[in-house]
């Protein structure tokens, strides 16, 4: 399958998500490896650019839940200030008690998967023990709601 973009990156571009989703399939296919363990892996593996690129967002937020409540209202508006073009998923998020939050994402790229691995590793950056739930609100997966209990 041909890329629209033939490939070729820039930090300042805008792509289409179309292109990640044929990459993480042939690479799927190649190594055996499902389309959405590779997508939590690679948000995983983007949290930690995240984390290089962008450390005050981690220091304004003296916890895990307190982060992910951030990204709403605050990570994703800093996010299109640099990049105005940028189509982001967004949260919704509720404290059900002190050590469980909801999480609830809305997007039309259906990458849940990818979100729950930046959770993953945004509990282990705060040095958090919890369990996620997934569970799917529409059958396409554009919303899908993530209990995070701590433990």
């Amino acid at each position: 399958n041909e890329l629209e973009s033939g490939g070729i990156y820039t930090a300042v571009g805008t792509y289409s998500h179309r292109e990640m989703v044929q990459l993480i399939t042939s690479l799927s296919s190649k190594v055996n490896v499902s389309v959405p363990e590779l997508l939590k892996s690679f948000g995983r593996y983007l949290f930690e650019t995240f984390k290089k690129t962008y450390p005050a967002f981690f220091t304004a937020a003296p916890s895990a839940f307190a982060f992910l409540e951030s990204i709403e209202t605050y990570i994703h508006v800093e996010v299109l200030k640099l990049y105005p073009d940028a189509e982001l998923p967004r949260f919704a998020t509720h404290i059900v008690h002190e050590d469980c939050l909801e999480m609830i994402y809305y997007s039309d790229r259906r990458m849940a998967d990818f979100a729950e691995g930046l959770i993953e590793k945004t509990l282990e950056h705060y040095d958090e023990k919890a369990t996620i739930e997934t569970k799917i609100i529409d059958l396409e997966g554009k919303k899908v709601k993530f209990i995070i209990t701590k433990h």
